[in-house]
């Protein structure tokens, strides 16, 4: 048999490690500071480009892309080295990879504070960013392939089969959420319209967190968690189970962050079906997981790897438990855009993705150093740190969460709202969010530990950065053999397993998209809703750019106590067919604002934008007094209003033609009746077109007159 010399590149390895810690510090501070801006307006810092609307995006993609994004490509490229025993298959690409993601991840940091944003969650950043994504991700695809490929082992590991998964789902998803019109290089719209973008924007969002999230960090698990418990993975056939299971059912399951819309029924119903199948490959992952550290109990209490391991599977297992929970329309129903859900988030976000990033860290570092971790003692106290960080954050969150939900459905004896005024309810939860900053500060501060640990493991020791290593060459083999299990022959045929994934997680979206966009019926228009006219589709965009759907959902389910709240009809999805993109929101840190359009007058709105607590005392809302001061970009109205006539909304030519003469008559109408209430705003500024688009708001269906105030 002859042995093959090669070596591991732990130099890869060790830049993307760097990146992670680097970014998690980032991310972690971002995440405080917004923590703080929902209690205190004081930490938006007075400025257009620190406010909530605009660092919250920042927050969620530091996170999830830079920290938790490094820490895959480092897990990944130390893991799948050492699986297929051969080094990765091109160190080019791994640069290009390497620093093609740090580009994104600085791009993201300027753009999204500037109001570069597609509006889309986790999905934000603009059309040459998404482009840009897609084709570093596709390198790092090449190099993981191309690895699998010349491996020397023959059967792929648990581990790469989650890996090959990811990759797949990941480019699919990115792909098709990310199809848009653009308009410059820092605005376009999303070829989608209303209900279908908001079912191609949450079938990409749930995924996001599954086959983002969710299956690297599986794949991870099922490498680290055996080496570092020194045990091998309790059940190779309930691995096998959970695999494929979990990635069929989880591709179905989106629709169910769509509860109570106007989504067809049929697709809410199937994915809160698929919701609960979840179950169980998702407790079979975690149950192979914890099984695996069986008769290793004792040593779990002895090393902080292990119990980070420990309890981020755990955490793993509450999550995909409460997910299919809120998917239950009765709890849905209650829990929606409240901060049960932030809740449920950062559990899984801050024990499974935190931890067990934590935990591989402190497992690769003293590795490629060739030494040992500085202070285990160190380790102890970040564990309890991150963890006591974590109770102090979700709890108060669910509390919140539970608080709001029934608050904002709660009557008189007399069939009354008991809380009509939304803020009241705001005000009643805000000590709640001052111990979730504690929880946050917790986090933040065991992680700060951690560097300074890894810091000083890295002094004492010096990288190895080509490892070297050996192995038998691999040979070729029938590819079955008697009473070999049928599995094991796919886990040699890497191409034919990649192909089989792609399978299973295509079938899925396309039985959800494929009739609603097809099936005209499904998506019935209104005769009375028109398009927006030029004013307000400026407006439309400023209110994207500051974030304003980060906090205001654009969304009344068909429950009387939002009826009632919100002084209209439910929501039908024949209004949102001009709306490229949609935005439904996904919490209501501030109150609904679908049918907002006329209950004020146009001073009330100029005041609450100049100073919100002048309006609504207490309010948690930021100043936007820059609206005053900036002009509407009109130079852009035509191309705005040409690239929606290409994407189906009805503008004629000579609407397109006269689309700024149409524009500075209805701001004059709109800075003429400011001026009656003693307001001096030339038309020309922003801020006559974000009201112009705030007093259009569910205008276009019939009030219902009945509702009280």
């Amino acid at each position: 048999m002859q042995i093959e010399k090669f070596n591991y590149d732990n130099k890869i390895v060790r830049d993307f490690a760097i990146a992670t810690i680097i970014f998690g510090v980032v991310g972690m501070i971002v995440g405080l500071l917004a923590a703080i801006q929902l209690y205190e307006p004081a930490a938006n810092l007075g400025n257009q480009y620190t406010t909530f609307g605009r660092i919250r995006p920042l927050h969620t993609n530091a996170i999830i892309f830079a920290f938790v994004g490094n820490a895959i490509f480092m897990g990944v490229y130390y893991s799948l080295q050492r699986l297929c025993k051969a080094r990765m298959f091109s160190d080019v690409l791994s640069r290009i990879h390497f620093w093609g993601w740090q580009t994104i991840i600085l791009l993201a940091a300027i753009s999204l504070p500037l109001g570069y944003t597609s509006s889309k969650e986790y999905a934000e950043l603009e059309w040459p960013i998404d482009i840009m994504i897609a084709l570093v991700w596709v390198t790092f695809g090449i190099n993981m392939i191309g690895t699998i490929i010349k491996r020397r082992e023959k059967q792929m590991y648990v581990a790469i089969w989650f890996y090959l998964a990811t990759f797949v789902t990941v480019a699919v998803l990115h792909i098709v959420n990310s199809i848009e019109l653009p308009i410059s290089l820092t605005k376009s719209y999303s070829v989608y319209a209303g209900v279908q973008d908001a079912l191609v924007q949450w079938w990409y969002g749930h995924n996001a967190v599954a086959f983002f999230l969710t299956t690297p960090f599986l794949g991870m698990m099922y490498y680290f968690l055996p080496k570092a418990a020194g045990r091998p993975v309790y059940s190779y056939k309930l691995s096998i189970l959970h695999f494929w299971s979990l990635i069929f059912l989880y591709i179905w399951a989106g629709p169910h962050h769509l509860l109570y819309s106007s989504l067809p029924d049929w697709a809410q119903s199937l994915g809160v079906v698929f919701s609960i199948m979840l179950i169980a490959p998702s407790w079979g992952g975690m149950v192979n997981g914890l099984l695996t550290l069986r008769g290793a109990w004792d040593k779990v209490r002895d090393e902080p790897i292990l119990k980070m391991f420990a309890v981020g599977v755990t955490a793993y297992g509450m999550a995909t438990f409460e997910g299919p929970l809120l998917s239950l329309k009765n709890v849905n129903a209650i829990a929606h855009f409240t901060d049960w859900i932030v809740a449920h988030v950062h559990v899984g976000a801050l024990g499974w993705n935190g931890l067990l990033t934590f935990a591989i860290l402190y497992w690769i570092i003293p590795r490629i150093y060739n030494t040992t971790i500085y202070s285990k003692k160190l380790m102890n106290t970040h564990f309890w740190l991150a963890t006591l960080g974590i109770v102090f954050y979700a709890i108060p969150m669910y509390w919140s969460g539970f608080t709001q939900g029934l608050m904002w459905k709660e009557f008189t004896p007399e069939g009354t709202l008991q809380y009509p005024e939304f803020l009241k309810i705001t005000l009643q939860i805000l000590p709640l969010h001052v111990l979730r900053s504690v929880g946050g500060t917790l986090y933040l501060a065991g992680f700060l530990v951690l560097i300074y640990n890894i810091v000083k493991t890295i002094k004492q020791g010096r990288l190895v950065a080509n490892e070297p290593a050996e192995a038998p060459a691999l040979e070729k083999s029938t590819l079955f053999k008697k009473g070999e299990f049928w599995h094991a022959v796919l886990e040699k045929k890497p191409i034919t397993f990649t192909v089989l994934a792609v399978i299973m997680i295509v079938i899925g979206g396309a039985v959800e998209m494929i009739p609603t966009f097809l099936i005209k019926s499904n998506i019935p228009t209104i005769a009375s809703v028109k398009p927006y006219t030029p004013l307000e589709l400026q407006g439309r965009d400023i209110y994207i750019r500051e974030g304003c759907n980060v906090c205001h959902s654009q969304w009344v389910r068909p429950f009387r106590s939002e009826t009632e709240r919100y002084m209209g009809e439910y929501s039908k999805a024949g209004e949102y067919v001009y709306d490229h993109p949609f935005l439904w929101g996904s919490k209501r840190t501030g109150p609904d604002l679908m049918r907002i359009g006329g209950k004020y007058p146009d001073s009330w709105h100029y005041h609450h934008m100049m100073d919100p607590r002048t309006m609504s005392p207490g309010s948690i809302m930021p100043k936007y007094q820059w609206l005053a001061d900036q002009d509407i970009e009109v130079s852009t109205t035509i191309k705005k209003l040409k690239a929606m006539k290409t994407l189906g909304v009805p503008y004629t030519q000579y609407e397109i033609d006269n689309a700024n003469n149409s524009l500075a008559e209805q701001a004059k109408t709109i800075s003429d009746n400011l001026k009656k209430e003693g307001i001096a705003l030339d038309s020309q500024k922003e801020m006559i077109a974000i009201i112009a688009y705030l007093q259009r708001m569910g205008t276009d269906i019939k009030k219902n007159k009945t509702a009280s105030n």
